[in-house]
């Protein structure tokens, strides 16, 4: 897409693109607490989303998650868009399996929502002024969109991979266990990667900004805005003097002996991190609490245990388990079932019944439960790990509590039900609180306010398009060079044939890690098809055609905060490492040769780097050469940048590699190849089913790719098999 539509040119407002990838969104009746992946962000994100379209200076916001076909939840996941207001919408992009999945296995189907986005972008005929992703995985693909599309990243981490890691490991669990169940180093360099990128991190409290976030290499304290969540202050409210009370009361109190004492209320889903087990331990070992008060647990909705998600399922399996152990039937509840619309009723029950509301997470980032209770009436007992700290500091309307100390929670308990005037004194605190600091309309006053920040600077002019016969085509083959293109001469020629006979609508390019001299030099020599379009150096440069005209909106895009002298400098002293010849060296890439039985690994070369503010790429291949290029570039980035150009959908980008540096190229919506001859690196790949291996090496592998996807005909992507639950 060379430039945007007509009427895309005529519109003023922002549009803003919100990404959050797992879970399930839809614009009501949110399904919270479903499972661990339909927690406080989705409704987070609807919200603000809803904030932001009512301010006169945004034109469009999308909330962009996952398209879902799957007969296991609700339709409504399936549709592409849905309207939460009239100028905000969700938008759901297909990637990967159809079916619904875990957060955790969403990582190698990523750059499908790439492609997707770009191709809704090129629909609309608009790309947005802002990208702002929320959690690790949506921050990995906007860093990636920002980097196609040249504007600014917003990121949102809302639960930190380094911070669940700490927890998880102080709790008893092993190193091996938190890698194996949650992909841990994947999603901790996921957000290391969106902290690089992001031009704007928007934080939810002091102490998440200034202990979590800064934990990572890459964190950068100037670049961070701590703004306060809002609540929907329209459903929570306090109980009302004389109200009846509600039919979710019958289901909660048929648990109990003395259902009128106050209640100990915990909301959340059944995940481990909520740290149920200690909340059970605390009022299970003391028969005081058990005089004075109830516990009532709403976590998430349940038909049978033993058919649940694993997680959830251990979760609440122990927590039956504890409640029996310490007998607490008729003084505990834990009902099976809620509505989303009835849990402000539960906080007002608790409200009415003089009780507290716990929320003893091992961590909480922010704390969305807390300020519902506080805008219900409900004082508070919360985990001082985390967002906690700093909105009791500021709506003073309850205690502290270490979420791993079991008698010290018990304490907080008793004393926060042992003095009724001081909890009137909380109850009124914290509504004042929150209907002074925490609305969403004063969120996105503040959000804009810090985006404006960023979207400050003029935008330049664009380039002159290169000449290109890219713009009468309908279908692009790219291959990299080394091992893949070249090193079978019969079956190069064949390749050479058939690309001759399909050029009235077939672009050929390269993609490789030489520079470009190199390239058309071992081109040449192997009397190879002349490509179109070169993509060279490690994706830093594109050119065009025999005239080599090369891409200068490519290279502004890759230019952002690279620094080539420091990086060199960074480097210098580190052993294991020669710089390549002159001719291998430009602008946008630095190249060395490594031995990596002397030479640090290449997370402490990256670690290395961040920590000097190098916003960079490491590209490590075939065991012996390391580039570093731009933190905007890479051969992946490159290819999606030129088909999104010139309008091909990355369906009709066939890719064909063999080594490390081409996996971005063959993961996504692009048609994938890997040839026969490719290195251990790419292995991973196969248990992608959407990439096919050939049985042939070099250009008689791309042939043979070329025919199972009838590149040259019909163009059919053949469907992989549904992967096994």
């Amino acid at each position: 897409m060379d430039s945007p539509k007509p009427e895309a040119q005529e519109r003023q407002g922002l549009y803003i693109v919100l990404l959050s990838l797992h879970g399930l969104i839809r614009a009501e009746n949110l399904e919270l607490g479903r499972d661990a992946d339909t927690g406080g962000q989705t409704k987070y994100v609807v919200e603000l989303a809803a904030a932001l379209a009512e301010d006169p200076r945004v034109d469009r916001v999308e909330v962009m998650t996952r398209l879902v076909e799957d007969a296991r939840v609700s339709p409504d996941y399936a549709r592409p868009e849905e309207a939460i207001s009239e100028k905000a919408f969700v938008v759901r992009v297909p990637f990967g399996p159809r079916r619904y999945l875990k957060k955790e296995t969403l990582w190698p189907h990523l750059f499908g929502v790439v492609d997707g986005a770009l191709q809704h972008f090129r629909d609309l005929g608009r790309t947005p002024d802002i990208v702002h992703g929320h959690y690790a995985d949506a921050g990995m693909v906007a860093a990636q969109l920002a980097a196609l599309l040249n504007v600014p990243m917003v990121f949102t981490g809302h639960s930190l991979g380094h911070e669940k890691k700490r927890r998880l490991l102080d709790s008893g669990a092993s190193e091996q266990d938190v890698e194996k169940r949650f992909n841990m180093s994947r999603r901790i360099e996921a957000e290391e990667t969106a902290l690089e990128n992001a031009a704007l991190v928007v934080a939810s409290t002091k102490q998440e900004a200034e202990d979590q976030y800064a934990r990572y290499d890459a964190y950068r304290k100037t670049r961070t805005s701590v703004i306060q969540p809002g609540v929907d202050l329209s459903r929570f409210r306090p109980p009302r003097r004389f109200a009846g009370r509600p039919p979710v009361y019958a289901r909660i109190a048929k648990f109990l002996r003395w259902p009128d004492r106050p209640w100990i209320l915990a909301v959340s889903r059944a995940d481990e991190r909520k740290n149920i087990r200690t909340l059970i331990d605390a009022y299970g070992r003391s028969e005081e609490l058990q005089q004075k008060a109830n516990l009532v647990i709403v976590a998430g909705n349940r038909d049978d245990v033993s058919t649940m998600e694993e997680g959830q399922g251990r979760v609440l399996r122990d927590m039956l388990q504890r409640i029996d152990k310490y007998d607490l039937y008729g003084h505990a509840a834990y009902p099976k079932h809620h509505q989303p619309e009835e849990v402000p009723e539960i906080y007002r029950l608790a409200a009415r019944s003089y009780g507290v509301f716990i929320n003893p997470a091992l961590t909480e980032p922010f704390g969305l439960t807390l300020l519902e209770a506080a805008a219900s009436g409900v004082p508070v007992v919360a985990t001082d790990d985390g967002g906690p700290r700093d909105l009791l500091a500021r709506c003073k309307n309850g205690l502290l509590v270490d979420p791993l100390d079991t008698a010290g929670m018990t304490d907080a308990l008793l004393d926060a039900l042992s003095d009724r005037s001081r909890w009137r004194r909380w109850q009124s605190a914290g509504l004042r609180a929150v209907d002074r600091y925490y609305t969403w309309k004063g969120h996105a006053k503040t959000y804009l306010k810090e985006v404006e920040k960023i979207l400050g600077r003029p935008k330049r002019r664009r380039y002159p398009a290169p000449k290109t016969r890219l713009t009468r085509v309908d279908r692009i083959l790219t291959t990299d060079v080394d091992n893949s293109l070249l090193g079978d001469p019969e079956a190069l020629g064949k390749l050479k044939a058939r690309l001759a006979e399909v050029r009235d609508h077939v672009a050929f390019g390269v993609a490789t890690g030489r520079s470009l001299q190199s390239a058309i030099s071992a081109l040449r020599k192997a009397n190879a098809p002349t490509p179109d379009f070169w993509i060279t150096s490690v994706g830093t440069e594109i050119h065009y055609g025999e005239q080599l005209a090369a891409d200068r909106e490519w290279l502004r895009n890759i230019h952002w905060r690279w620094d080539v002298e420091a990086i060199k400098r960074c480097l210098t002293d580190l052993p294991g490492l020669e710089l390549q010849s002159r001719a291998e060296q430009t602008a946008y890439k630095i190249s060395y040769y490594i031995d990596p039985r002397e030479a640090p690994s290449i997370a402490e070369i990256e670690r290395t780097l961040r920590k000097r503010r190098l916003r960079c790429k490491v590209v490590f291949s075939l065991g012996q050469y390391l580039d570093i290029i731009p933190v905007r570039a890479s051969k992946g980035l490159a290819i999606r940048y030129l088909a999104n150009r010139w309008g091909v959908p990355m369906e009709r980008v066939l890719v064909t590699g063999d080594c490390g540096n081409d996996i971005e190229m063959l993961t996504g919506r692009s048609l994938g190849v890997v040839v026969a001859n490719h290195s251990d690196e790419i292995d991973p790949l196969r248990e992608q089913e959407d990439i096919y291996f050939a049985g042939a090496g070099h250009a008689a592998g791309i042939l043979e790719g070329v025919e199972h996807y009838d590149f040259f005909g019909a163009l059919e992507k053949k469907e992989a098999p549904e992967p096994q639950a």
